[in-house]
């Protein structure tokens, strides 16, 4: 039995064992279809998210196969997302998309993934150590990649496409962005072949980001350190070619910005 039918299961419970209860905001068991979709709707529209997912979740256990139980889904979604329960989001989109591949809200479920994946702003702990939230592995990145990914592919004239395409071009940067953190860190190690396989990724599968610059310098440091002068003055060509403020080599280092302790300790964490 899943989390979401456990929870569920519960709400009805409570429901049951709170008799008439006559608030707004609670489940009352004797309310039809409509009526408590009304209300999850009402508590949504306020930002009462606790009392919307009660009322939604309570709508799909006793009325599951009802037009509003099927809106109700994508509403609980949204409102687990809106009320910082990430992974009850997910499993309510999953679930959805399961039971209705072909419905014409699809790509609601797919925008509502990306969403709980993107990355969140840094907090103010993380702003007074200077920590960087792009050189933390990249697993939520991707996964919100290729949900808006989906939308902008599969669905191009979904109301939500062009928001998806421009978070798009934001993840590659994030995604590009931790890559350069990664071959940093091998070429302060003095592993340059590692170094310079994930800097030849970058320029490889993260074309027009800003990462293309470093990557090319990071190669050119690594393939000097590697004396492959020919691979390197190939590269440095590329540089001065496209780049040509920007022609210089990391320098043996790798990076002008060793990062913060505890950036540094993330990133060896996730490379061992």
């Amino acid at each position: 039995m899943s989390n979401g039918t456990i929870r569920v299961l519960l709400v009805v419970l409570m429901a049951v064992a709170a008799g008439c209860s006559s608030s707004r905001n609670e489940v009352n068991p004797n309310d039809d279809a409509k009526k408590i979709f009304d209300k999850g709707n009402k508590s949504l529209g306020y930002g009462n998210y606790n009392s919307a997912i009660r009322q939604y979740e309570y709508l799909q256990a006793v009325y599951p196969f009802t037009e509003y139980a099927k809106q109700a889904q994508l509403d609980l979604m949204y409102a687990y997302y809106k009320n910082k329960e990430p992974d009850a989001a997910i499993e309510a989109a999953d679930q959805f998309l399961l039971e209705n591949p072909t419905h014409p809200r699809v790509d609601y479920a797919y925008y509502i993934k990306g969403l709980v994946y993107f990355p969140r702003e840094r907090g103010p702990m993380e702003r007074l150590f200077r920590v960087e939230l792009s050189k933390r592995p990249p697993n939520k990145v991707e996964d919100s990649y290729r949900a808006f990914a989906t939308i902008a592919t599969q669905y191009p004239d979904s109301v939500y496409a062009e928001d998806a395409r421009q978070r798009m071009v934001y993840l590659r940067d994030q995604l590009a962005q931790y890559e350069i953190h990664v071959a940093s860190y091998y070429v302060r190690r003095g592993a340059f072949v590692a170094a310079a396989n994930r800097a030849k990724y970058v320029v490889e599968n993260f074309q027009q980001t800003p990462s293309v610059v470093p990557a090319l310098q990071i190669m050119v440091s690594a393939y000097r350190q590697l004396e492959l002068p020919q691979l390197a003055d190939d590269t440095m060509r590329v540089l001065q070619e496209n780049y040509p403020d920007q022609a210089i080599a990391y320098g043996e280092r790798g990076t002008e910005v060793e990062g913060t302790l505890l950036e540094r300790f993330i990133l060896r964490r996730n490379l061992k």
